[in-house]
């Protein structure tokens, strides 16, 4: 073969990566996740932040008596602090389900000196499978939850996807 073939083929390589190269969509941004969750509950929103900067604000109903830290099981408030979303429950009475660490070793602490239970079960979720109760709206107004952040489903499936298990969570007065 002579050897202007060889060179040509050479060059046609290179041709053909460069188009190739030219011609590729670009790939797909790294997915981004929250590395922070703040619930601001007098405001009644609920924050995913990235690097200081907000992800995405959602709207939040919370406990039936939403005014003051939790303190005991069944007193119907959203705890206030710093906590951690610890795991999640794909499967449960709500559409998805983001499990807050409450209670930590303060609200243990507590709840025992006053010989109360500092309750648990503290979650951001969807709505109820099935939907919510009409009478428990009529009751509790925009406030319906047992002490946890409920927003809508889909809101729910996009917190799901942007929150990992370990992020911080701090919720606000």
């Amino acid at each position: 073969m002579p050897s202007w073939g060889l060179a040509l083929r050479g060059a046609g390589a290179a041709l053909l990566a460069a188009s190739l190269f030219a011609c590729a969509t670009p790939q797909a941004p790294p997915p981004q996740f929250a590395d922070r969750v703040v619930v601001e509950k007098a405001k009644r929103s609920m924050h995913l932040m990235q690097n200081g900067r907000v992800l995405k604000s959602y709207r939040v109903a919370l406990g039936g008596d939403p005014v003051g830290h939790k303190t005991q099981q069944g007193d119907q408030r959203t705890p206030e602090g710093v906590y951690t979303i610890d795991f999640r429950r794909p499967q449960s009475r709500f559409n998805l389900a983001l499990h807050v660490s409450y209670p930590n070793a303060q609200d243990r602490w507590y709840a025992a000196s006053r010989g109360v239970d500092p309750g648990g079960e503290i979650y951001i979720h969807g709505q109820p499978n099935g939907g919510v109760n009409p009478a428990r709206l009529a009751e509790r107004g925009w406030d319906w939850t047992d002490g946890c952040i409920a927003v809508t489903n889909p809101e729910m499936q996009e917190i799901w996807a942007l929150v990992r298990d370990g992020t911080p969570i701090e919720i606000r007065p």
